[in-house]
């Protein structure tokens, strides 16, 4: 009897050891939408502000220049049912003209939004301030690594568990 109480307090004791060693090779990881904290951070910033604005005119020129080529395309179909055939070579030859002019006007545009897109991403001050609120947040959260989700390629799955992006998103604010 008292080798088998020796044997379970041996147990017991391995137990709990082996629990210990396990628990302490356990990794917490968590997963970051820097994305997401940027649009939520900057939303209502001035650049940020400015960038929309330049994106909502550019589209309602976007859109103006295609229901004209639209209302072309109409008239071309009208001149072709009528059978004014050279009409209808004279309105196809401006549709094209109009199609070249937006997509032309569309590239020009993208690219100016791109880099005043990056230029916001690239906001030093802002990135600081993140990285100085996540590794507080993986601190106190006890996590070993967070990973951002815009590599994702890096992420196989997670879980929504580990998701830290709304508490960081709250102490930014802070």
């Amino acid at each position: 009897m008292k080798i088998r109480k020796s044997f379970f307090v041996i147990a017991v004791v391995l137990a709990f050891s082996s629990a210990r060693a396990f628990s302490q090779q356990i990794t917490k990881f968590g997963v970051v939408d820097t994305t997401r904290i940027y649009q939520t951070y900057y939303r209502d910033s001035a650049p940020v502000r400015k960038y929309e604005t330049k994106k909502a005119t550019f589209q309602k020129e976007i859109d103006k220049i295609v229901k004209e080529i639209q209302t072309l395309h109409d008239k071309k179909l009208k001149f072709i049912q009528d059978g004014n055939d050279d009409a209808a070579v004279k309105i196809d030859a401006q549709i094209e003209k109009k199609t070249d002019y937006l997509q032309e006007y569309t590239n020009a545009k993208n690219q100016e939004l791109k880099k005043l897109e990056k230029s916001l991403q690239d906001n030093d001050e802002f990135y600081k301030k993140l990285y100085d609120t996540l590794e507080r947040v993986a601190e106190s959260g006890g996590y070993s690594m967070v990973l951002s989700l815009q590599q994702s390629q890096a992420i196989l799955w997670y879980s929504p568990s580990v998701d830290l992006t709304d508490e960081v998103i709250s102490r930014l604010g802070n």
